[in-house]
C-alpha cells in the first residue's frame, strides 16, 4: 500500500499506485468525454486501484471550480424538540436525490447561537438556507444578511411572505377549531385551555381558532381556566409548564372535564399533573394536544392531538429550495410562496365522552 502524507486518498495517490499520469487518472475517474480515448484495460486498472485505495472525489475542490457548494444550510431552533426532527428528515429526503448536502445546525433556543450559525452558513457559501423558526428567530438580521448575499431562503413555522420570504406553516387557526370542536362533540362544556407563549407565532392564531369554535358551540370559557405558558426555554419546559398549569387548575377549585393544551409536550405535563392528583385520563378528564410528535403516540395513554404534517412540510421546503436555486440560475425573479398545511385530528386514548354522557344507568356523574 502506498504511504500517503495526507489523510485522504488523492488523484496523485491513485496515479502513483497504478503507474499512470494524474491527468489520465483524472479523465478516467471523472468519466469525462476524453475517457473514451483511453484504452479499456487502462480504465479498468485505474478504477480498480481507486476502489482498492478507497478514493473518493474531492467535493470541496470541485465546488471551487464550479463555484457551487452543493450545500443547503438548515438552521433549526432546537433539535432536542421532537417537533424539529420530522421536518429535518423531510428536508434531508427532499435534498438527497438532487445531491445537495444539508448542513444542519442546532441553535439550542439561543438567539446568539442562532445568529452565529447563520454567519457560519453564509461563510461556507451554502447555496440556500432553510430555517425552522421559533421565538429565537430575529428576522431583521437574518433577512438583511441573506438578501445582501442573494441566497434563497425558506422559512418553516413562520409567515414572512410580506418580507418576500417563502413560508411554510400549519393553519393554526383551523387547528384550534378542530381541537375545540372535538371536545365539544364529546359533550365537554367545562373546558380548560393552556395557551402558548405570547412570543410564539403559533399562539395567537391557535387561540383565535379555539375561541371561534367555543363561541359557535355556545361555550363561555372560564378566564380562571385559561392559562398561558411562559417562554419556552427548552422542550422540557413545555412539559413542566403543562404540569404547573394542571396543578393551578386543580387548585382553583373550578370544575373542568377536559384540557386543551397548546402542544403535545404540554399535554403530557397535564396528564402527569392530573395523575398526581389521583385523576384518571380520560375517565375523569380528557386531555388534547397539538403537533403529533412521537412522545404523544407512545405515551400511556396515547395523546389525542392535532397533527401537523411535519415531514411533508420538510419535503416541501426542500422542493421550494431546489426550485429557487433553479430560478436563480436562470435569472428568473423569485416570488415568495405561502403554504398553510391543513391540520388533522388524530384520536387516541386521552379523550373520551364527558363523564355525564358515558353513564348507562341514566344518572349523571358529577364533573371533576
Amino acid at each position: 500500500m502506498v504511504q500517503r502524507k495526507s489523510g485522504h486518498v488523492t488523484l496523485l495517490d491513485v496515479a502513483r499506485a497504478c503507474g499512470f499520469s494524474v491527468s489520465t487518472v483524472s479523465i478516467v475517474l471523472s468519466e469525462a468525454p476524453l475517457s473514451q480515448n483511453v484504452a479499456a484495460a487502462t480504465r479498468q486498472q485505474v478504477r480498480a486501484m481507486a476502489q482498492q485505495l478507497g478514493y473518493h472525489p474531492d467535493a470541496f475542490a470541485r465546488s471551487l471550480r464550479r463555484r457551487r457548494s452543493q450545500t443547503i444550510g438548515v438552521l433549526a431552533y432546537d433539535l432536542s424538540d421532537p417537533y424539529c426532527i420530522p421536518i429535518v428528515r423531510g428536508i434531508q429526503a427532499g435534498l438527497q436525490p438532487a445531491s445537495y448536502l444539508p448542513l444542519v445546525m442546532d441553535a439550542q433556543t439561543q438567539r446568539g447561537l442562532f445568529d452565529n450559525y447563520l454567519q457560519m452558513i453564509l461563510e461556507r457559501r451554502a447555496e440556500g438556507v432553510i430555517v425552522i423558526a421559533s421565538w429565537v428567530f430575529d428576522e431583521t438580521n437574518l433577512l438583511s444578511d441573506i438578501e445582501k448575499n442573494n441566497v434563497p431562503i425558506v422559512i418553516v413555522s413562520r409567515d414572512l411572505t410580506k418580507r418576500g420570504v417563502s413560508s411554510l406553516l400549519v393553519d393554526n387557526e383551523a387547528g384550534g377549531i378542530l381541537a375545540m370542536r372535538h371536545l365539544v362533540e364529546l359533550g365537554h362544556r367545562r373546558i380548560a385551555v393552556i395557551r402558548g407563549p405570547e412570543e410564539l407565532f403559533d399562539s395567537a392564531p391557535r387561540w383565535a381558532g379555539v375561541q371561534q369554535a367555543a363561541a359557535k358551540a355556545g361555550i363561555k370559557l372560564d378566564k380562571e381556566l385559561v392559562l398561558q405558558l411562559p417562554s419556552l426555554v427548552d422542550p422540557a419546559s413545555g412539559f413542566e409548564g403543562g404540569l404547573d398549569c394542571a396543578r393551578r387548575m386543580l387548585a382553583s377549585g373550578k370544575p373542568f372535564t377536559a384540557v386543551l393544551a397548546f402542544d403535545d409536550l404540554t399535554a403530557l405535563g397535564v396528564v402527569r399533573g392530573l395523575t398526581e392528583a389521583g385523576l384518571r385520563v380520560p375517565e375523569d378528564c380528557s386531555v388534547l394536544g397539538f403537533d403529533d410528535v412521537l412522545p404523544a403516540a407512545v405515551a400511556t395513554p396515547g395523546i389525542t392531538t392535532i397533527r401537523q404534517p411535519l415531514k411533508e412540510m420538510g419535503l416541501l421546503a426542500a422542493e421550494w429550495m431546489l426550485e429557487a436555486l433553479e430560478e436563480r440560475e436562470h435569472g428568473t425573479p423569485q416570488k415568495p410562496k405561502l403554504h398553510k398545511a391543513q391540520p388533522e385530528l388524530v384520536r387516541r386514548m386521552s379523550t373520551a365522552r364527558a363523564a355525564k354522557e358515558r353513564r348507562k344507568d341514566g344518572k349523571a356523574r358529577k364533573n371533576t
